[in-house]
Order: C-alpha cells, then structure tokens, then sequence
C-alpha cells in the first residue's frame, strides 16, 4: 500500500534534519504568497535552479513548504487588504475583509488558517487513498491511453478558462509547437532547431518556466510601479479574537468538509486550480445557506469554505501528477520541472520507480499545511508588511536571482537568452489575456503525446481509431475529450435557457 515508503519519509524528515528544508520553504512560501501578483508559481520558479544541488528528497520538501504555503500567505493580504495575494485568495476578501473593517481581522484570519491547515489535511488524505488504486491503474494503460489523456489535459485546461476557449486552444498549439523543436523521438532526426546546436535537446524547461511565470510577473509589477499594497494604515489593524476564529471552523465542519471535497476534486481535473475550486464552494456555501444576505457583510463561513478548497486542491491536484505525469495546476507543472532537474521522468514512471519522492513531497505538504498556519498566525502583523516594499526594489531583486540561477544552472548563456524572451512572451500573454498555464503544460506533455502517438500507430498497424474502438479504456477517454470540448457550448445553452425562463 505504500504506506512503509510514507512511515521511511516522516521519519527521515525529523531523523536527518531535512525538516529545516519545510520550514524554509514554509517561510519563503509565507512570503510570497502575501505579496499580490507573485504566489506559489514565482517561489517554485525561482527554487528550480537552487534545489539542482540538493538531494532530490530534500528538493521536494523544500517544494512542499512553499507549496503548502502560499494559499495562507495569501489569505492574509486578503483580509486585512483586501488585496488577495494569490487569485484563489479573491473569494476570501468577500467576507474576510468586511470582518475586518468589523475590527475581526483576528476572528478571521484564525478561521482560514484553521480551515486552510485542516482543507490542506483532508486533500493529502485522499491522495493517499488513491495513490495504491492509481499504481494498478497506470499498469493497465498502453500508448493508446497515454496519447488519449494528453489530449485531454489540453483541452479541459483550454476550456478551463472560460470565454477564452480559443486562445487556450491557440496557446496550447504553441506550446506543442515548441515541444517538437529538438531532435524526433522515433527517428532522432534533429528539426526547427533554428542552425544551432543549443537546441538539439529542444526547448529546455527550467528557463522557460522561469521566464514564463517569475519574469513575466515581474515585468508586470514593473510597469505597475508603487508598493504592491498601497497605503500602509490598513496594516495597522489590531489582530484579536484569534481562538473564536479557529473555533468556528470546528462548530462549522459540514462547511469545511464541503470545500475541502469540492477543493480535491476541482483540484484533480488539470487547469481549473484553486480559483475555480474556491469560488464554487463559496457559491455552493452561499446557495446553501439559510441566510444568504448575510454573506458579503463579514459571515465567517464565507472565509471556511474558499480558504478549505484552496488548500485541499493541493493533494487533488497531484493526483493526475503522480498517476500519469500530467500536472494539474501551474504548480505542480514546476514541481515536474524540478523532478526533471533532478533526472526523474515526468510520466506514469514517477509513481512506479520514485514513490520516495513522492511521498516525501506528501510528508512536506502536511507538514507545511499545519506549519504555515501557525507561523502565519504568530507573524501575520509583520508579514503584511512586506507588501509595502516598492516593486522598484522588488523587481530587480527577483530578476537577478532568476537570471543568476537559470545561468548557473547548465553554465549556458542562451538559457539566460531564453528565460528573458520567455518572460517577455509570458507578458505579452498576461496582457492580451492568453492562459500561460496552457502553454506550459503542452510543454510539459508534448514529447510524451508525440511518443505515445508513435508508438499506438506502429502497433496498430496504422489503424489507430479501430485499435482504439476495441479498447474499453480508449473509448472512455475519446467520449471525455469531445464531452470536454461541447462543454461551452453547452454552458450557453443552458444560460440562454435561464435567461429566458
């Protein structure tokens, strides 16, 4: 069942001193998620380069801290700032920031650090439960399937993003485009390397996530300008009434079974995330409750249940991860690039050969999900502070330490070329509102669509649909790719039917 792997990776934790690794990640987590605009995406970006000399297990604590992290960190800016410091922490401000202007930051910010630590709990918990279903699951798929679930996660993270069905679509073709440069999986053939040998093994991957998500929000802050919080007399709020806030998630736990269930399974379906996953359980909330009016105007179950989803997302999220190698969040995306830097294959093979880090990742994110609440909520007054720093200082900083670590990385200047036109293109797709995440993860999904296509029409003799319609596992996925696609449309109809009833 796993479960010796899981007892071996707690016990290293405390045993060789890699907790250190959590606590740090724990921190910087805490740090960026409280500054608006960066989060959990930037912290991991710029980890990827420091975590190449370190031992892979230790690598993934650190991963974990900060993924375990943020979402809290976030949570603070929102309450006290109204200011979300990552986008699913947008559904928090509804209620959170209203409680305080009540003078009830405290009452609030003990309620989603209570919510986020046991959503986080409840996440890892089913992850743990699927992981030894998954394992049998992954054995009985064939190229066929893994071409099939490609295709899948592009398209439910192209329709994930919603009104902008086509673009997701476009910058997924992008990313696929890119995927292909380098040298043919089946032929070796080297093509659109451009003459020059730096791209033989195609495009790499840590640059391009460093660029794409670090330098591209930089250059947004940048052109911003100011602090990322404003006036600083919000932060000056007096935090009480902690302990009545972490008892009303206990006295309201069919609230927060409610999100952390609606935060695991949004969270497994790749490129919804926690801002899907924390809005729905906050409508679902406001649907269900016999006092609607009250939400909006400071109801404390309005921070429970977004603050629950956002952190239970985190274990749904690593389902698909760990079970075939496709990410499920711009997260879990860098976390594969960090298992790349540290030569494990990002596919079905990561959780049939690398169950130690697997594992090790689990271990870390409980830890950090119960560790970021309580560091949060001793250090939330300073913490908030940081948002203060003006982005003319902040900027460069994390820049340098971007581009310093892409270099140091392979000793490669053109990676450095690479991440600085991948944080340009990162920009001008934030601008013009064209999701990143699908571009990345075609990326990341790319060389295994294209093997896993090789390989079903060689063995099919070049009669892939029929070998596909004799296979019960193919069909299933076919029907969930064109069910996917009708998705939109079928949205709209059913508004357009609301509208007129």
């Amino acid at each position: 069942m796993g479960f010796d792997v899981l007892i071996d990776a707690v016990m290293t934790v405390f045993s060789s001193g890699s907790a250190i690794y959590v606590l740090l990640g724990v921190l910087l987590g805490l740090c960026f998620g409280v500054i608006p605009g960066l989060g959990g995406t930037t912290a991991l970006a710029l980890l990827i380069p420091v975590t190449f000399s370190m031992d892979s297990l230790d690598a993934m604590y650190l991963a974990g801290g900060v993924m375990g992290a943020t979402s809290f960190g976030g949570s603070i800016t929102a309450i006290l700032l109204n200011t979300p410091g990552t986008a699913p922490n947008a559904a928090t401000t509804f209620d959170g920031y209203p409680l305080a202007q009540q003078g009830k930051a405290g009452m609030a910010i003990g309620a989603s650090a209570t919510a986020s630590a046991l959503g986080g709990l409840i996440g890892l918990f089913t992850l743990l439960l699927v992981i030894p279903v998954a394992r049998e699951l992954v054995l009985a798929f064939g190229p066929a399937e893994f071409f099939l679930l490609t295709l899948l996660g592009l398209v439910a993270i192209a329709v994930s993003a919603r009104g902008k069905l086509l673009r997701g679509l476009i910058a997924g073709g992008f990313g696929l485009m890119l995927a292909f440069v380098g040298s043919d999986t089946v032929s070796g053939e080297i093509r659109f390397s451009l003459d020059t040998d730096y791209l033989w093994d195609g495009i790499p991957l840590v640059p391009t996530l460093t660029g794409m998500f670090a330098l591209s929000q930089m250059i947004e802050l940048g052109l911003k300008g100011g602090s990322v919080a404003g006036v600083a007399k919000e932060a000056k709020q007096r935090i009480s009434g902690i302990g009545e806030g972490i008892k009303s998630v206990f006295v309201h736990w069919t609230v927060l079974l409610r999100g952390s269930a609606i935060g695991t399974v949004i969270g497994a379906i790749p490129g919804l995330g926690g801002t899907v996953a924390s809005f729905i359980a906050y409508t679902s909330t406001v649907q269900s409750s016999k006092n609607p009016e009250s939400f909006g105007k400071g109801n404390i179950v309005g921070v429970i249940a977004p603050e629950s989803a956002n952190n239970a997302k985190d274990g749904g999220s690593l389902v698909p991860t760990v079970a075939f190698g496709i990410p499920g969040s711009a997260e879990t995306a860098l976390f594969l690039g960090i298992l790349v830097l540290h030569g494990i294959d990002p596919g079905p093979s990561i959780l049939l050969n690398n169950e130690r880090e697997v594992y090790g990742l689990i271990v870390a994110l409980t830890l950090s999900a119960v560790g970021a609440s309580v560091i949060g909520l001793i250090f939330a007054r300073w913490l908030v502070l940081i948002t203060y720093v003006n982005v003319h200082v902040l900027v460069p900083v994390v820049v340098a330490v971007s581009l310093t670590g892409v270099y140091v990385l392979d000793g490669k200047p053109g990676d450095v070329v690479l991440a600085m036109i991948m944080g340009v293109l990162g920009y001008l797709m934030i601008r013009f509102d064209y999701p990143r995440l699908t571009l990345v993860i075609a990326l990341v999904l790319g060389e295994t669509a294209e093997r896993s296509f090789h390989q079903t029409r060689m063995i099919s003799d070049n009669e892939m649909l029929a070998f596909m319609a004799g296979r019960p596992q193919s069909v299933i996925l076919i029907l969930l790719i064109v069910l996917t696609l009708l998705l939109p449309s079928l949205r709209r109809v059913k508004w357009r039917r609301g509208g007129e009833a």
